[in-house]
């Protein structure tokens, strides 16, 4: 269960970051809210998969998880570049982070 809060928890983190694009300086009430709400949920669900898996391997997911959904967003969203080198970078996250789950 533990993977599934880490996993839900890393998808929370792609929200918070972004809703931070749209924040304006925390000046834009709807989007800081989403971003705080993101915050709180994601940062909850880390603590709690870090009572099961080990911190490192905790965060170290979380925060793949984040980059890679984060870059996806920005790809497909905000069309920023997908070069070859990218995605091969973003695969090269991915595989990290499966082989983090299967080093447990």
């Amino acid at each position: 269960m533990a993977w599934i809060w880490l996993i839900v928890g890393g998808l929370f983190e792609v929200g918070f970051t972004t809703s931070l694009r749209f924040v304006d300086g925390f000046r834009n009430v709807p989007w800081t809210f989403a971003f705080v709400v993101s915050v709180a949920i994601s940062m909850a669900l880390l603590e709690l998969a870090a009572r099961s898996i080990p911190m490192g391997t905790a965060y170290a997911v979380w925060g793949g998880i984040g980059a890679v959904g984060t870059v996806i967003v920005g790809i497909l969203w905000f069309h920023e570049p997908s070069s070859t080198m990218r995605l091969l970078l973003i695969l090269a996250i991915v595989a990290a982070i499966a082989a983090l789950r299967l080093a447990e």
